[in-house]
């Protein structure tokens, strides 16, 4: 007799991402990376205070230097609203 298949709980989205950039804005030298809409929580924009709502494309930044009291430049990642990182002066 054939044995039953156990059902697995689904995986989690992955995220599509596109190779970072890097990005010189006034307070300094930055990675961009743009997600495409998949993620599975929501984040509070820098740029506007407003939530990144679940699912909507946007870019996630970090320093290209860290902070002095930072272990990885990669932890002082943020979550932005597209429109709102591409109007940071």
């Amino acid at each position: 007799m054939p044995r039953r298949r156990v059902a697995r709980p689904a995986a989690a989205p992955v995220l599509r991402t596109s190779s970072d950039a890097r990005e010189h804005k006034s307070d300094g030298e930055w990675f961009v990376r743009t997600l495409r809409g998949s993620s599975t929580k929501e984040y509070r924009c820098p740029g506007c205070s407003q939530l990144v709502r679940v699912g909507l494309a946007h870019v996630v930044v970090w320093p290209v230097e860290k902070a002095l009291l930072s272990d990885a430049a990669i932890d002082e990642r943020r979550h932005w609203h597209t429109a709102c990182w591409a109007r940071k002066h």
